[in-house]
């Protein structure tokens, strides 16, 4: 991260004291120069996996940050597409790489017309209180998880299923966790740690916790805010030693 583009150690330790809103909110100019940022082969898998649960009109990106869930939902949605976050600056940067006319996201080619993609809106909010009636036919999200304590989930799982209307679904990725002992176990493992003693020291609290976001209690508060959900493996994103696949896709249907 530490690179001419992105942000020095300097900014880092200024948004890692910071709020969650303000530390993104300083960290959007450059946050898609981290790995912070979804990598596009997520994207890519996402996006294929997601086309054979279609078509789809409507749709949400919950915690949009920078836009790249967005990205995603205009090659899946016909009509509208919607990103919500409560960071104004990572909005800045969304809105800048989406014009408005249906361009092309910034140094990303020629600007296309506007009827060759769906309507692009942005909405400040918080997820846990989303402002939108049954509204949309897909909603999905990358990355913001770990920024909901475990008690938080149910709520946000219960907005989102309101936001979408009956059939609706609403997707994400889940990695497989890393192998006990393995180099990133414990490297997951100390940034928790870190993090955890951060929050316990220091006010405002900054919540980012990879490893609350586990997938026997995501599904049960899934389930509980009305989904019906199954599993489908990412194929693209490879396999582990023992086969298994490396990331499944969570796919969440309102009845």
């Amino acid at each position: 991260m530490f690179t001419e583009q992105g942000p020095t150690v300097r900014e880092l330790a200024v948004q890692a004291l910071s709020s969650i809103e303000r530390g993104y909110d300083l960290l959007a100019p450059k946050f898609d120069r981290t790995p912070y940022r979804t990598p596009d082969r997520v994207l890519d898998a996402v996006t294929d996996e997601v086309r054979r649960l279609g078509p789809f009109g409507t749709g949400l990106d919950v915690c949009c940050g920078t836009g790249a869930g967005v990205g995603v939902l205009r090659q899946l949605c016909r009509e509208r597409v919607v990103g919500v976050d409560f960071s104004a600056g990572m909005l800045a940067e969304a809105r800048a790489a989406f014009p408005p006319e249906g361009g092309a996201p910034a140094g990303q080619g020629p600007e296309r017309p506007a009827a060759e993609g769906p309507a692009v809106d942005w909405v400040r909010a918080d997820a846990r209180s989303l402002p939108f009636a049954p509204a949309f036919d897909l909603a999905l999200s990358f990355g913001a998880f770990g920024h909901f304590l475990p008690a938080e989930r149910p709520g946000l799982f219960a907005e989102v299923y309101g936001s979408l209307r009956p059939g609706g679904q609403f997707v994400f990725p889940i990695g497989a966790p890393p192998p006990v002992g393995s180099r990133a176990y414990w490297t997951l493992l100390g940034f928790d740690a870190a993090m955890r003693v951060r929050n316990a020291l220091w006010r405002p609290q900054f919540v980012m916790y990879y490893r609350t976001f586990r997938l026997g209690d995501v599904l049960e508060d899934l389930t509980r805010a009305g989904f019906t959900v199954r599993l489908t493996p990412l194929t693209a994103l490879g396999r582990r030693p023992d086969g298994s696949p490396r990331a499944r896709l969570v796919v969440a249907t309102r009845e």
